[in-house]
C-alpha cells in the first residue's frame, strides 16, 4: 500500500475532531502543562508557510507533553481588533466584523490542514462581547483602584478617598501624575467634580493630558511600533506629535516591580535586558534650576549629580510645559518654526537620530551650583516622558551634549583630571574631580563614586534636590479614536467620567453609518445613534486599542465559558500561569509589558494566584522569503538563463517563487504568468532548463515570494510541511524558505512508511529485536528526548532520518522497535504516525500512548576504537572490547604485530591509556 498522505491527513483530522482526542478539563490526578502561541491577528492575506513556524514547535511540544502524561492546555483564538479591518470597512463600506469572520474562518481552514492539537472548545475571539466583557470590567477594576507605593499594591480607591476625608494628603504614598497637597478640611470643602479631579490624579485608570503620534488621515491615535519615519504603517500617513487628552493606564507604577519580577522566569538574557532597558531603573538626584528674572523652576533629574559643575546650558523637550513657559518674544517666531518641523518625528524616531538640530529660547536658568546662568535651548534628542522633560547638559562628558554644544559654540568643560575633550566627549564614570568647587561644595580631588555620594548629601541638606529613584517606563495611552475596538464602560456627567455598573456589562459596539469620524472631528462612535446611557448621559466615544483584548487573553482560556468571572479561583488554582509561550520579538516591549502589568493588578485584587503570568517564554525566528530571478535582455521580450547572462545586458524581474521548482523555470507557466510574458522567448541552459537567479529577502507579494502552506500541504502533506518547518534550522534563528529540500523529507516519511509495507503488504513482525535494532531505537529515544526538552527540534529530524536509514539497513520491521519509533515521531508528524499506531492493533489514540524511555545498557558500545601513538603521533587504530582492563589493554597494544614495529626492540618509559580513546606509549 502507497503512502497516500492526502487520504490519512483527511482521515485523522475528522477523527480528531470526531472525538474530541485535544479536548481538555481540568484534572487533578495529573501534573498541568499550559503551552500558549501569541494568537494571531487574522488578516485577509491568509496564513503563509513564515506564520505556522512557532505554532509547529508548540505543538510538538503538547504533544511531547501529553505522551509524558501530563494534562496539556493548548489553546487559539484570534486577536480579532485592528486598523487593517477598520480600514477596509472605510474603503469598502463592509462591516469590519464581516471582513474578521470572514479572515478568521480562513486561519481555521489553513490551521487545520497542518494538524495541530488546539483545544477548539475554548476559542476565544477578542471582537466577541461574551469576550471583551471581562476587558471592559478589568478596566472598570483599575479605574477604582490606585496604587499605594507603601504597600507596593493596588488599593481600593474608596481607602484614599477615607485618608482624604480624615488627614488629606498627609503620609499618603501613592503613585501619581503630580504631587499634589491638601488637608481633610479643603478635601471635605470641594465640590464632587472637584473630588473627581483629584482622584484622577490616582486612579490607575485615568483622563490625562500626554503626547501621542496623531494620524489626521487615520482620525487615530498609533502606537510607536504602527509608526515608522514620520508615517503610519498602515495607508503611509503623515503622524505628528501632539498632546491629546487620553485614557491612560498607570504602568510605571508598576515598574520595579516588573523589573524584579525578571529574575523569577525563564526568558532569554536578550529578551529581559530589552525590557530592563524599557524599564530604564536610574537612581539619582531632582534639583531645581531657577529661571533668569522668572518665576519658573525647571524640576530636572540626573544620574550624576556630581557633574552639575560642568553644566553649561539646558535643554527642553519640544513637548515640555515648560517650553511655553521662558521663551522670549524676539526668539518665539524661531521656536515656532523649529517645533512645526520637529511635529511628525516619533520618540523612536528621535532616539535614533544623532544629528543636530533645536533652538534658543532666549531664555536663561541659574546653575544652583556655582549661580551661573546658563542658556537653555528646546532639542528633540529630549523626550519628555524621561524624568521631567528637561535635562542639565553636560557636553564635557555626554557624546549628544557635546555635539550640541560645538553645533552651537558653547561652553565644554572638563571635570575628570587629565581628560582630554578637544575632539570627543570623555567617559566619566572614573578618575579625581576638578573644576567642581562653589556655593560651599568642593568636589576637586575627589573620586567619581565620592562625588557623586557627596554631591547628594549637599543638595539635599540645602533644600536645592532630593535623592531619587527613575524609571524610563512610560503609562500606557489606552484611547484609539477609531471604530473597530472594545467600546469603553464610561459615561461623562458634568464632564467627569464615571464606570457603567458592572451588570450593564457588556457595553456592545454600537451600529453607525459611517467608520468615519464626524463631520465634526469626534471619532466614528459620535455617529451612533442614543449612545448614551437609560439617564441621557453620553458615553465615552473612543474605544479600547488592540493590547487591550490580548494583555489578558490568557487567563480567559483557562475559564473561557463562565460567565460569572474572567477566571474562577478553581480554574485558575489548577492552570496558574503559562508553562510555555511562544511567539515573536517584536512584542518584547509592548504585549509582554503590558501582559505582565496586567497580571500584576489582577494578582493585586486577588482575580489569579500567579504574579508573572509567562513562565518560559521562546521566541521564533522568522521564515524569510526566497526570491527567484528572471533576467530580461534590455529592450527586448527575450530572457536569458543565469548560467548564460553574462553574455547579455540584462534587468533581473521578480518571478512567482510558486512556477519554479529548485529554481528551474516552467515556461508555460511563467507564459500565463502575466499577458505581456505570453510571447517571451528563452536563451536556455545547454540541458534545456531555464535556470533563474535567488535571493533571501523578506516574505512579501510584492517579491512573489510568498509560499501558500495549502500548497505544500497538497503536494506533500502536512506532515512534510511540519517536519521541513522544523527542519530548516534552529527555533530561535530567522532562517530563508527554500523548497529545494522539501523533496528529501517527504523521500523520508516514505522510507518510514516502507518499514511498514511492501507494496500493499503488511511486514512487521514480532521477533525479539536485535542487539543492533535496540542500540539504534535508544539512541533515537535519548536523542530526540533531549532536543525536545531544548527545543532543538531541527537535529530531531536528522536522528530520526539516521534511524529510518539504520533500520532500513538492518531490514528492520520489528513491532516492539517501530512502535516506539512511531511515538517518538508523533508529536513531529501526527498523521502517518496516527495511521501506523492503528495499523500496529491499537484502538486509542497515539496521543495517548507513552513516551518510551532510553536504557543506557543498550548504548553500551562492545568494541572500541583506539588510536595508538608513540611519542604523541597516531600510528594505528585498535579494535578493543569495551570492557577490557587497563592492564589488558596495554598487554594487547604492546603485543601488536605494528607495536612490535615501531618500538624498534625498545622498552617504554610509560604507557598512557586515555579510557576508549586514546594509547599513548612514550619510548
Amino acid at each position: 500500500m502507497e503512502y497516500n498522505f492526502k487520504e490519512i491527513e483527511k482521515k485523522w483530522q475528522k477523527y480528531w475532531k470526531d472525538h474530541h482526542i485535544y479536548q481538555v478539563k481540568e484534572d487533578e490526578s495529573k501534573p498541568k502543562y499550559y503551552v500558549l502561541d501569541m494568537f494571531p491577528y487574522p488578516s485577509g492575506a491568509g496564513l503563509h508557510v513564515g506564520h505556522p513556524l512557532g505554532y509547529i514547535a508548540s505543538d510538538i511540544y503538547s504533544r511531547y507533553k501529553r505522551l509524558k502524561g501530563f494534562n496539556v492546555l493548548h489553546p487559539m483564538g484570534y486577536d480579532a481588533y485592528g486598523l487593517p479591518a477598520e480600514q477596509y470597512a472605510i474603503q469598502t463600506g463592509q462591516h469590519p466584523a464581516i471582513t474578521t469572520e470572514k479572515n478568521i474562518n480562513r486561519y481555521r481552514e489553513q490551521l487545520d490542514k497542518i494538524g495541530f492539537c488546539y483545544d477548539w472548545s475554548r476559542e476565544i475571539r477578542t471582537c466577541d462581547p461574551e469576550y471583551y466583557k471581562w476587558t471592559q470590567w478589568a478596566f472598570i477594576q483599575m479605574f477604582n483602584s490606585y496604587y499605594c507605593n507603601d504597600k507596593q499594591q493596588a488599593r481600593p480607591i474608596e481607602e484614599l478617598v477615607k485618608t482624604f476625608e480624615t488627614t488629606g494628603t498627609e503620609g499618603v504614598n501613592a503613585a501619581c501624575s503630580e504631587e499634589l497637597s491638601f488637608t481633610s478640611e479643603e478635601w471635605n470643602g470641594k465640590s464632587e467634580k472637584e473630588q473627581q479631579e483629584i482622584l484622577m490624579n490616582y486612579r490607575i485608570a485615568y483622563l490625562g493630558d500626554t503626547m501621542v503620534n496623531w494620524c489626521p488621515q487615520l482620525g487615530t491615535v498609533l502606537a510607536n511600533d504602527e509608526v515608522s519615519e514620520g508615517v503610519s504603517i498602515r495607508g503611509g500617513y503623515p503622524v505628528e506629535q501632539k498632546v491629546m487628552r487620553q485614557w491612560c493606564l498607570r504602568v510605571s507604577a508598576y515598574a520595579q516591580r516588573l523589573l524584579e519580577g525578571l529574575d523569577k522566569i525563564d526568558w532569554t538574557d536578550s529578551l529581559k535586558e530589552t525590557q530592563k532597558n524599557w524599564i530604564g531603573r536610574s537612581e539619582g538626584a531632582e534639583m531645581q534650576f531657577k529661571v533668569v528674572d522668572s518665576d519658573v523652576e525647571f524640576t530636572i533629574f540626573t544620574t550624576r549629580a556630581d557633574t552639575v559643575f560642568g553644566v553649561t546650558f539646558m535643554v527642553l523637550a519640544p513637548e515640555s510645559d515648560y517650553v511655553k513657559q521662558v521663551v522670549t518674544p524676539d526668539q518665539q517666531e524661531a521656536v515656532n518654526k523649529y517645533l512645526d518641523s520637529i511635529k511628525h518625528r516619533t520618540e523612536r524616531e528621535r532616539l535614533m537620530d544623532k544629528s543636530v538640530i533645536g533652538v534658543f529660547t532666549g531664555a536663561y536658568a541659574v546653575n544652583p551650583l556655582n549661580n551661573k546662568h546658563i542658556p537653555i535651548y528646546i532639542s528633540d534628542y529630549v523626550l519628555a516622558g524621561y524624568g521631567t522633560g528637561a535635562i542639565m547638559a553636560v557636553p564635557a562628558h555626554d557624546s549628544r551634549d557635546y555635539a550640541f554644544a560645538k553645533h552651537f559654540d558653547l561652553p565644554i568643560i572638563p571635570l575628570i583630571e587629565g581628560c582630554d575633550v578637544s575632539e570627543e566627549s570623555f567617559d566619566a564614570k572614573e578618575g579625581k574631580m576638578i573644576n567642581s568647587c562653589g556655593n560651599g561644595l568642593d568636589l576637586n580631588g575627589m573620586e567619581v563614586k565620592e562625588a557623586i555620594a557627596a554631591t547628594k548629601k549637599f543638595i539635599k541638606e540645602k533644600g536645592i534636590g532630593r535623592v531619587k529613584v527613575n524609571y524610563r517606563l512610560r503609562d500606557a495611552i489606552f484611547s484609539r479614536q477609531r471604530y473597530w475596538g472594545e467600546p469603553f464602560p464610561v459615561y461623562y456627567k458634568e464632564g467627569m467620567p464615571y464606570m457603567l455598573d458592572e451588570s450593564k456589562l457588556p457595553l456592545e459596539l454600537p451600529e453607525v453609518d459611517k467608520f468615519l469620524p464626524t463631520e465634526t472631528g469626534e471619532p466614528p462612535l459620535g455617529r451612533a445613534k442614543n449612545w448614551e446611557t437609560e439617564e441621557h448621559y453620553p458615553l465615552e466615544l473612543c474605544t479600547m486599542p488592540g493590547f487591550a483584548g490580548s494583555s489578558a487573553y490568557y487567563l480567559r482560556y483557562m475559564d473561557p465559558h463562565n460567565d460569572k468571572a474572567l477566571v474562577s479561583k478553581k480554574s485558575d488554582e489548577y492552570w496558574r500561569n503559562v508553562d510555555l509561550y511562544i511567539g515573536g520579538t517584536e512584542h518584547a516591549t509592548g504585549h509582554l509589558i503590558y501582559s505582565r502589568f496586567w497580571n500584576k493588578f489582577l494578582f493585586d485584587k486577588g482575580v489569579v494566584c500567579e504574579d508573572e503570568p509567562f513562565k518560559k517564554l521562546i521566541n521564533q525566528g522568522m521564515i524569510q522569503g526566497r526570491s527567484n530571478f528572471v533576467y530580461r535582455i534590455k529592450d527586448t521580450n527575450t530572457f536569458v538563463s543565469l548560467n548564460k547572462k553574462k553574455d547579455y545586458d540584462t534587468t533581473p524581474i521578480h518571478v512567482d517563487v510558486n512556477i519554479v521548482s529548485n529554481d528551474v523555470l516552467d515556461i508555460e507557466a511563467f507564459k500565463n504568468w502575466r499577458p505581456e510574458f505570453s510571447s517571451a522567448e528563452f536563451i536556455l541552459e545547454d540541458d534545456g532548463r531555464y535556470v533563474c537567479g535567488w535571493a533571501v529577502e523578506k516574505m512579501s507579494k510584492s517579491m512573489f515570494n510568498v509560499v501558500n502552506p495549502d500548497d505544500i500541504v497538497e503536494k506533500y502533506g502536512a506532515d512534510t510541511l511540519r517536519l521541513y518547518e522544523m527542519f530548516l534550522g534552529p527555533i530561535e534563528q530567522s532562517k530563508p524558505w527554500d523548497t529545494n529540500g522539501i523533496d528529501g523529507v517527504h523521500r523520508f516519511l516514505k522510507k518510514l512508511w516502507n518499514l511498514f509495507y511492501q507494496g500493499d503488504n503488511w511486514i512487521v513482525t514480532d521477533q525479539e529485536p536485535t542487539k543492533e535494532e535496540l542500540k539504534s531505537l535508544h539512541k533515537l529515544i535519548k536523542k530526540i528526548s533531549w532536543d525536545v526538552e531544548n527545543f532543538s527540534y531541527n537535529t530531531s529530524i536528522s536522528a530520526f532520518m539516521i534511524c529510518v536509514n539504520e533500520l532500513t539497513s538492518l531490514k528492520s520491521h520489528n513491532k516492539q522497535i517501530l512502535e516506539k519509533v512511531i511515538i517518538l515521531l508523533a508529536p513531529f508528524a501526527p498523521h502517518i504516525s496516527e495511521e501506523l499506531w492503528h495499523e500496529l492493533g491499537y484502538d486509542s489514540t497515539v496521543c495517548d500512548a507513552r513516551w518510551p524511555e532510553w536504557k543506557e545498557e543498550y548504548l553500551k558500545e562492545d568494541v572500541v576504537t583506539y588510536a595508538i601513538s608513540f611519542n604523541g603521533k597516531a600510528r594505528y587504530n585498535l579494535e578493543i572490547p569495551a570492557d577490557t582492563p587497563r592492564e589488558e589493554i596495554e598487554k594487547m597494544v604492546l603485543n601488536h604485530e605494528s607495536s612490535v614495529r615501531w618500538l624498534e626492540g625498545k622498552t617504554p618509559k610509560k604507557i598512557i591509556v586515555v579510557p576508549n580513546k586514546i594509547v599513548n606509549i612514550v619510548i
